[in-house]
């Protein structure tokens, strides 16, 4: 009894509306669902999308390929080995992005609060709908109007928070829909593995299981002062989330706000070496802010200033991405159409906009497995000795 006190102690303190009603949506195994549209000889046979070589990585997967230990972020080559039979996909990312914002469209036509958490995921604050129309009505007629229009497999979980919902979205799955009453939700949360929190990763799984931790029952019996006594602040959001407690927003993605950062040379220049080693410093950095704010981005902006004080830009859209060197790509495409009157630049500057929330996918075509490894390790040092403490050889 002592923690369902503290439970409610914690929402009356700090003002947590109990009564919420949110609803987390996924699109199941998005890019082979999308492949299957387009080619229906794929439907029932394991389907692996990304890399061709095997040095890339599995941008995804479907559940037939999973079921011989096959998942996303997986080096190519090992996924290849575990599934042998499985037919490899390359991947359309424009298309994916096409298919996305149609599925945007048609919630946002529908619920008034939309976060679009990554391509395939978005949240929807639903609170006060049953006064009009019947929120968990309105939320299954919305996903059987998604499936109708758009051919795409969806499932969804339905709670007072977002932690509880995206947990019972994955229960769901595959292409269901699942309601945890408010009042229920530590009793929902209690017998699944420690896995299914958002937030336990590669880290802290095997720390929490030298615990003897395995089950969220488990965690929900602990005092929360030993978990932050263990592992920080974030035992304490662990804590929170296995008891189900989350007071965070829907943010809608429209109003998160753009990054950018412009270079002003101390001398007018047309060197191209060291335009583009400004341009690549300046891309690192934000990439590098992007991830650290788990943040990503679909649209970039190049500005040129001329000598002459005239300013130019050019905007191109992109699939949501924090990867420098699809941003890089981006960049050096818009400043090469930019750049056509080849006189001496004052200023060059890039932005990202269009910020969603979310964590970046592995590419489906160039992505290495090195790649990711190096991204990670540069982050890492970053964040611990600041954003100037590493760069790459090509930016210096």
């Amino acid at each position: 009894m002592l923690f369902d006190i503290r439970c409610s102690n914690f929402a009356v303190i700090f003002g947590i509306n109990m009564d919420r009603t949110i609803v987390h949506c996924d699109l199941d195994s998005f890019f082979v669902s999308v492949e299957r549209l387009l080619n229906s000889a794929l439907v029932g046979k394991p389907v692996l999308v990304g890399g061709s070589s095997d040095r890339g990585v599995v941008a995804a997967c479907s559940y037939e390929a999973r079921k011989f230990g096959v998942h996303s972020a997986m080096p190519m080559r090992l996924a290849k080995q575990l599934c042998p039979e499985a037919i490899l996909v390359r991947g359309d990312h424009d298309l994916y992005s096409k298919y996305s914002n149609i599925v945007t469209e048609i919630i946002e036509e529908r619920v008034p609060l939309v976060e679009k958490a990554s391509i395939d995921e978005h949240y929807l604050d639903m609170t006060g709908m049953d006064k009009f129309f019947g929120a968990w009505k309105m939320t299954q007629e919305l996903r059987q109007r998604i499936i109708k229009e758009t051919g795409l497999p969806i499932s969804f979980g339905f709670s007072v928070n977002k932690t509880v919902s995206k947990i019972a979205t994955g229960e769901a799955k595959p292409s269901g829909e699942l309601k945890v009453d408010g009042g229920t939700e530590k009793g929902f949360l209690a017998p699944l593995s420690i896995r299914k929190i958002p937030g336990i990763g590669e880290k802290t799984y095997p720390l929490l299981r030298n615990m003897g931790i395995s089950h969220i029952h488990t965690l929900q019996q602990m005092d929360v002062f030993t978990m932050r006594r263990v592992l920080g602040q974030n035992g304490v959001s662990i804590w929170n989330k296995a008891n189900g407690i989350d007071a965070s927003a829907v943010v809608p993605f429209h109003q998160q706000k753009s990054m950018s950062k412009e270079h002003t040379f101390e001398q007018d220049t047309i060197d191209m070496t060291l335009l583009r080693r400004v341009m690549l410093s300046m891309i690192d950095e934000l990439a590098f802010d992007l991830r650290n704010e788990g943040k990503l981005t679909s649209c970039v902006t190049v500005k040129i200033r001329y000598s002459n004080f005239d300013t130019h830009t050019m905007q191109a859209r992109l699939s949501y991405t924090s990867s420098e060197r699809e941003l890089s790509q981006k960049v050096f495409l818009l400043f090469d159409k930019l750049y056509s009157r080849r006189m001496l630049i004052r200023l060059i500057g890039i932005k990202f906009s269009n910020l969603i929330r979310g964590a970046y996918q592995p590419d489906l075509f160039e992505d290495r497995v090195e790649d990711l490894n190096l991204a990670r390790a540069l982050d890492k040092i970053r964040k611990r000795y600041g954003t100037q403490a590493v760069k790459r050889g090509s930016a210096l």
